[in-house]
């Protein structure tokens, strides 16, 4: 099992023409992602490497089945993007643009809210590197020859340390069944806790590597949910042990502004919840060997 995406998800990618969208979906499709489409307004009847490109996601949604979205909107036109998504039946969507406003990504979760939770659209994202299921499918940008299938589960505001953590679990040989960014701006689309939920039903997920950041509650209350829900070992890594307060850095959501978001503080809350948490980015795959 994987969660969110597997082999047989049919993807299609909104900005497609564009010249990273173009660089991403000739990977994904290398790597076996079954991308059906791709969406632009106005150009609509043209391909990307033998991919049909349609004006609107109703009609992509139409003429493929697509259950999955990667937005490569620029930042402007992104949350338009996102919600034309939710509203022609996407299931998963997963929104790469940095820059989105923040007023923009308001609307965006009001909008999802008008659809009950059943048939309402999974966001991840955005400003995040996308989601891998090794071996099945990706939806994103991460260079996926550095994860390999396996059992660990991971999920992170950044990009990088999330590379970090499957390139130091490559050297010794154990493998990722999901890896899920969420993104790191101050309001996105799923939490550390819907992901969390996601990977504790996953019966190839076996222990769940999480890399936080300063900056917002995500963190202190993911620790609340794992004390009480989360029955597999969990690992985290907080970034910025050594950033100043009212210090940006990095992601826009990386600011502290009250108890409980610097680093040390989040390290305290999850090791309280008996989370193990690594000391440094450069022991993250040793930590979680060691809890395997």
């Amino acid at each position: 099992m994987s969660i969110l995406i597997d082999r047989d998800t049919r993807i299609i990618v909104q900005g497609i023409t564009g010249r990273m969208a173009q660089f991403h979906t000739k990977d994904m499709l290398e790597y076996g992602s079954n991308v059906v489409g791709g969406v632009v307004p106005g150009k609509g009847g043209e391909s990307v490497f033998g991919v049909p490109v349609f004006d609107t996601v109703k009609e992509a949604v139409a003429a493929t089945r697509a259950e999955a979205s990667l937005v490569f909107v620029p930042p402007p036109f992104a949350a338009d993007s996102i919600m034309e998504a939710a509203d022609s039946g996407i299931r998963y969507c997963v929104c790469i643009t940095d820059g989105i406003p923040a007023q923009d990504m308001i609307q965006v979760k009001r909008y999802m809210m008008r659809y009950p939770k059943e048939r309402r659209m999974v966001l991840t994202g955005p400003n995040c590197a996308g989601t891998i299921s090794p071996g099945k499918a990706m939806l994103g940008i991460m260079p996926s020859h550095i994860f390999l299938p396996g059992n660990v589960g991971i999920v992170g505001r950044s990009g990088t340390l999330g590379y970090e953590a499957a390139a130091q679990l490559k050297e010794r040989g154990i493998g990722v069944s999901t890896s899920v960014g969420i993104g790191g701006d101050p309001i996105n689309g799923s939490s550390f806790r819907d992901i969390l939920e996601l990977f504790e039903k996953d019966e190839d997920t076996h222990v769940i590597a999480m890399i936080g950041e300063i900056g917002g509650p995500q963190e202190a209350e993911a620790a609340a949910h794992i004390r009480d829900h989360i029955t597999k070992p969990v690992v985290a890594y907080v970034a910025g042990l050594t950033a100043p307060k009212g210090r940006t850095m990095g992601h826009a959501g990386a600011i502290i502004s009250a108890f409980g978001e610097s680093a040390s503080e989040k390290v305290e809350i999850l090791s309280s919840a008996g989370v193990v948490v690594a000391e440094n980015p450069a022991v993250i795959g040793e930590t979680i060997a060691r809890v395997m």
